[in-house]
């Protein structure tokens, strides 16, 4: 193959890329990472506060992240811990996003700086990739526009299921129905995907947001007595026990300064 033939494949290559970026209602993946913490003398929950307001967040807006979330628990397994959420159009953008973090001049110093301070900064930290939904693409960033953003509560749900066929059947029903349907009843989503790699699989992930305990628990009565529903989950081959074998949830506050609350 002829350098000129190599560039012109190349560029076709990036043409493409840069054309499924912008094409609205593509799938995105969504990089979730979660930290794990103690309450100690080190005051980790601090330190890592800090740094991913004052260093991550603006570095990982500027190397081209679609959409970025940072959370803490509320009520969940394993607390303390905080969670950060990214999304990309494509795994393209998410591998030269991270050689622009690895370039960024700044975010490179206080990372430094960050690991190299006395003391644990996090015990361990675990990443889960996921791939939005056909049915709700991009992450909601004003999770509930014109509600009160202060405080309000995050629910991450997990979904297991025996084997990829009932798993696409479950996100099938989800893209048919199930997301339309927690829009209509308040549960404000947040975002839907399918675990490409991680723990428990085969599984789906997706996150709502409600004002408080009161709205959440007001709002799936709406959702589990609606007709719409009723039908759906009595649908053959879409009831719990066909293509769910567990469902597990966390509970979650967005960090005061992140983006998606």
């Amino acid at each position: 193959m002829t350098r000129r033939k190599i560039l012109s494949t190349a560029a076709a290559a990036g043409a493409a890329a840069q054309s499924q970026a912008q094409t609205p209602g593509a799938r995105q993946y969504i990089v979730m990472r979660k930290l794990f913490l103690r309450n100690s003398g080190e005051n980790q929950v601090a330190k890592l506060t800090e740094f991913l307001e004052k260093a991550a967040l603006p570095a990982v807006q500027k190397s081209g992240a679609t959409a970025v979330g940072f959370f803490a628990a509320q009520l969940a397994p394993d607390s303390p811990f905080m969670l950060a959420l990214s999304s990309y159009p494509t795994m393209a953008a998410y591998e030269a996003a991270q050689a622009k973090l690895s370039a960024d001049s700044a975010y490179q110093s206080a990372l430094k700086a960050y690991n190299s301070a006395p003391g644990l900064r996090f015990m361990r930290y675990e990443t889960t990739l996921l791939r939005s939904f056909s049915g709700f693409p991009h992450l909601a960033i004003n999770v509930s526009p014109g509600a009160s953003k202060l405080n309000r509560l995050f629910e991450l749900r997990t979904y297991e299921s025996d084997d990829s066929t009932t798993l696409t059947e479950k996100i099938k029903m989800f893209n048919e129905g199930e997301i339309s349907l927690f829009q209509k009843t308040g549960l404000d989503p947040v975002f839907f995907g399918e675990t490409i790699f991680g723990q428990k699989q085969p599984n789906l992930t997706y996150m709502l947001g409600y004002d408080d305990w009161n709205a959440r628990d007001a709002n799936w009565k709406k959702f589990v007595s609606h007709p719409e529903w009723i039908k759906l989950r009595t649908t053959p081959g879409w009831s719990d026990g066909e293509i769910v074998s567990n469902i597990s949830s966390m509970f979650l506050r967005a960090l005061p300064f992140s983006p998606i609350r």
